[in-house]
């Protein structure tokens, strides 16, 4: 029998995921993989219902249907403060983890090199490694979660292709300033590299915290290449709506790699989710008002059950320290914890270049009532141990 390909050793399968089925396993409330509990908002329930019915139900155009183009762009006219065309700025894809590979093929020839900062969510690496690229990680620094310039210089000097930049950050929650994305910016233009951003979580920043755009800096629409999704907005990860913005002559090879990959996104998803695109703006304020609930709710419970974390500033992730329980192998803790207290995180070391055995992820994107019952089983959290 032939041997598969050997880039295949270099990542394992997803450990978010494998989370999920721990928690199934052991009926544990399951804070790992981040999906939320509530569901789309009920106008665009009954579009979807409007387009099962009646179509459409044949492929759209590849890159994306017009009507969801065009409603895409108006909103993101808005929010990015960029003058975006809907027919040369924009690939629709299924999510944006394809949003994120088609973004990779699209900038990356194999053998070139991306830089990634760490911690990263785990596709980054994957994504990279499956480009025929080579990943160049810079650690972003517990518990703030800031990089050093001088690292981040020397990682430039290596000449790579593009930067990864998740912003607000999945795990640390961390949201880039707009100093930092400056120095970002400026490092990209000087060694004349691609910066691939990763935007789903645009939406859900704590005040006095803020979200920039990359690409809305000055000089970096030509050479940022914008990817996101409706998944996290809009309660709907399961409809895989992603996108990639950027300029017309990297849009143009997006809309290649994206044809052989998926041909194109849902077609009575896309009618749909027009719908959630022309939500008015007070769609977007409740959003933060009620993340920032949980979020507070969350850390409450946290602070009762007396464990150290890093507060989020953005997305709906928090980073736990483990270390005062003598942790040493966080895999095996999470699973204990899932088995024992009834709570399945993400093992810290998932996300990590570096050696990293002392933190978990927990997500707080469920219900008050789950995330109280969860603080319950925290309390029990030091007694077991």
């Amino acid at each position: 029998m032939p041997k598969t390909a050997d880039r295949l050793t270099c990542f394992t399968e997803s450990v978010i995921r494998e989370m999920t089925r721990v928690a199934n396993q052991y009926d544990a409330i399951n804070l790992s993989q981040g999906f939320p509990d509530a569901d789309p908002p009920a106008e665009v329930l009954a579009a979807g219902k409007r387009a099962m019915a009646k179509g459409p139900h044949q492929y759209a155009i590849t890159w994306g249907a017009p009507r969801f183009r065009q409603a895409l762009v108006n909103k993101q006219r808005h929010w990015m403060g960029i003058d975006l065309d809907a027919d040369t700025h924009v690939v629709v894809t299924c999510g944006s983890t394809e949003a994120m590979m088609t973004a990779m093929m699209t900038a990356c020839n194999p053998g070139d090199k991306v830089i990634v900062f760490s911690p990263y969510y785990e596709n980054y690496g994957a994504d990279t490694i499956l480009s025929g690229a080579e990943p160049i990680y810079v650690p972003l620094h517990p518990p703030d979660f800031n990089f050093d310039p001088a690292q981040l210089r020397a990682a430039f000097e290596k000449r790579p292709k593009a930067i990864v930049l998740c912003n607000p950050s999945n795990p640390s929650g961390k949201v880039f300033s707009l100093e930092e994305l400056q120095t970002i910016a400026d490092l990209a233009k000087e060694f004349d590299a691609f910066v691939i951003t990763d935007e789903v979580y645009e939406h859900i920043v704590y005040p006095p915290y803020r979200h920039h755009y990359m690409a809305a800096l000055p000089g970096m629409f030509e050479r940022t290449i914008s990817c996101s999704s409706l998944s996290k907005t809009y309660n709907m990860t399961g409809w895989r709506l992603g996108y990639v913005i950027g300029p017309e002559t990297v849009i143009a090879g997006a809309r290649k790699v994206h044809d052989f990959l998926t041909v194109g996104a849902a077609a009575p998803l896309q009618e749909a989710a027009v719908t959630a695109l022309e939500l008015p703006l007070s769609y977007y304020e409740n959003l933060t008002a009620d993340y920032t609930r949980k979020r507070d709710l969350f850390l409450g419970y946290l602070d009762e059950a007396g464990l150290v974390y890093t507060q989020p500033q953005g997305a709906y992730y928090v980073m736990v320290d483990c270390s005062e329980f003598g942790v040493t192998d966080d895999n095996e803790f999470c699973r204990w914890m899932a088995k024992t207290v009834g709570v399945a995180a993400v093992p810290g070391s998932s996300f990590f270049f570096e050696p990293v055995s002392h933190l978990i992820r927990l997500h707080f994107s469920r219900s008050e009532e789950i995330l109280a019952e969860t603080g319950k089983r925290l309390l029990k959290l030091k007694s077991l141990l």
